[in-house]
Formats: structure tokens, sequence, C-alpha cells
């Protein structure tokens, strides 16, 4: 084996640096030309693309996209509804999934192994697939509000969060990471007398910041990206989502590129706020991936 001398050890770590920083160059990039671009006039942008200029603030800077583009369109009602229908369905999927892994994981009741095999099945099939059917059985399903009942979910905040409150993914991130909670843990509850709420209430979930971070940012992506679903769902525009709203700046013959780019960084600045505020336990469970012990 050869030695690891001070000269060689400098230079891997420096290699290591250089690469995560060429790595951390590539995806900010795309990121730095959105932003540049939202503050150049639509000429500027594109006569920028053909150089270094696109991701420098340099030109005719401005936040005239911003403006044009709150009054071309409702961003504020768009931006709200995505993060109230995105902040929900993730708040139900933890608590739904989690409890389903918990019992497939600690409890032994007939059937469980195939229940979960179909689950599993279910990764493999595409949403759009079933999109059709969804709608149709939507469009028909009964819903008691304040006027009484009432037939019918669409044009809701429901029809957009339901469907997606539990999905196999989910539901086998979690089934993977209490499998590898230490059973002792489990066993001495139950010799105490706790039930199995208070176990997965008090032992399990607290120990569970990994995978609750993981299956969060996974499940709050899917649902902030969301653009067939609310297109086929939803009409009215005082509930529409965000990914929608891009209609109101394409849908004509000269796309205003200052404005779409204008939109695109007002609506990910919510993503990249929750996925930094749960960067630290998201890291943690990517680094403590394949170690046991």
């Amino acid at each position: 084996m050869a030695l690891v001398t001070p000269d060689n050890s400098g230079l891997r770590l420096f290699t290591r640096y250089a690469v995560l920083v060429l790595v951390a160059v590539i995806f900010i990039f795309p990121l730095l030309f959105m932003a540049m671009s939202s503050l150049k006039p639509d000429q500027q942008l594109l006569a920028d693309t053909n150089s270094l200029r696109a991701f420098l603030p340099v030109g005719d800077l401005s936040f005239n996209n911003y403006t044009d583009a709150f009054a071309r369109a409702p961003i504020g009602v768009f931006v709200f509804n995505s993060v109230v229908i995105t902040g929900v369905t993730v708040v139900l999927t933890l608590f739904v999934c989690s409890l389903a892994a918990f019992s497939f994981v600690f409890l032994d009741w007939k059937g469980r192994d195939v229940v979960f095999s179909i689950l599993l099945a279910t990764l493999i099939v595409p949403y759009e697939t079933i999109f059709i059917p969804l709608l149709l059985m939507a469009s028909q399903l009964p819903w008691i509000g304040a006027e009484g009942l009432e037939i019918g979910w669409l044009n809701t905040y429901r029809v957009q969060i339901i469907p997606f409150i539990a999905d196999g993914l989910s539901i086998f991130l979690f089934v993977q990471y209490f499998k590898d909670l230490p059973r002792e843990l489990i066993e001495a509850s139950r010799v105490e007398g706790a039930s199995w709420w208070t176990i997965y209430r008090k032992v399990v979930m607290p120990l569970s910041g990994p995978v609750i971070a993981t299956a969060a940012i996974l499940k709050f992506l899917f649902m902030y990206n969301q653009y067939l679903w609310p297109l086929m769902v939803v009409q009215a525009e005082e509930i529409r989502p965000v990914m929608i709203g891009l209609g109101y700046f394409t849908d004509q013959l000269n796309v205003p590129w200052g404005e779409v780019m204008a939109y695109l960084t007002i609506i990910t600045v919510p993503v990249l706020a929750f996925y930094l505020s749960l960067q630290r336990v998201f890291i943690a469970s990517v680094a403590s991936t394949g170690v046991k012990g």
C-alpha cells in the first residue's frame, strides 16, 4: 500500500475540492443565468446568450421585468397557492406514509408483504397513465362542505392535495429507514408498557430526522413542480399553482423572455428556501447511507 505523505495528501485534498467546486459551478450556472437574465431587457438578454456576459450583471440592468411580470399575472396568488398546496401535502404525506411504514416494519399482520409488494409495484407506473381515470373519479366524488353535500372535486384545493398524500416512494423510504433502527429500543418500550402509538410518536419519529427531511424534499419538489394535473382539474385562477402561471407569458407570439426569467426567479425562491432549511439533515442522511453500526 502506498504511503500517504503530506505532499500527496494535500494534492488529493486539493483535487477533491477542485472537483466539488466544479460540480457546484455547473449546478449554479443555470440559476445564475436565470437571475441575471431577469434583470436585462429582451434584446440584451438574447444577445448575451452567446458569451459569458449572460452570467454577469452587466449592461442595462433594472427590475422592470419583475414589475411587468407582476402586472401580467397574479404571481402572488400563484405562489401562495403552490406553497399552501405543497406544504399541506408534505405534512400529510409525512404523517400517513410514516404510519404506513411503521405498520409494515413493526406490526405483524396478515398479507403485510403482499400489500407492500403492491405498493412497490406502483413506483413503476407513471402518474401520467392514471391521470384520466383519476380525473373521472375526482369529478364524481362527493364532499360535505359549508353548503352541504357537493358532487365533484374539480376547481378545489382538495383535488390538488388528497390524491397525492400517500405514495409508494415515501413509504419505501420510511420502511428502509425504520428497518435500520435498533430493535432493542422498540422491545424495551413494549416491555415498559408503551403503546404502539407512543412508540411511533416518542421513539421512532424522533430518530427519523434524516428520512423525514429526504421524503419532505422529494415530495416538495414533486408537488411544487406539478403542471399536468392542475392544468386538467383547475380552471379557476384564484387556486392555480405557479407552474400554470407560465402560460400567461408563453401563450403569445413574442415571448417576453425577461419576464419569463423574472417569473422563474420568483417561483424558485420557495424551493431554495425549503431546501436550505433542511439541507443539514438531508446531507447527513446522504452521508450516512451505507454506514452500519
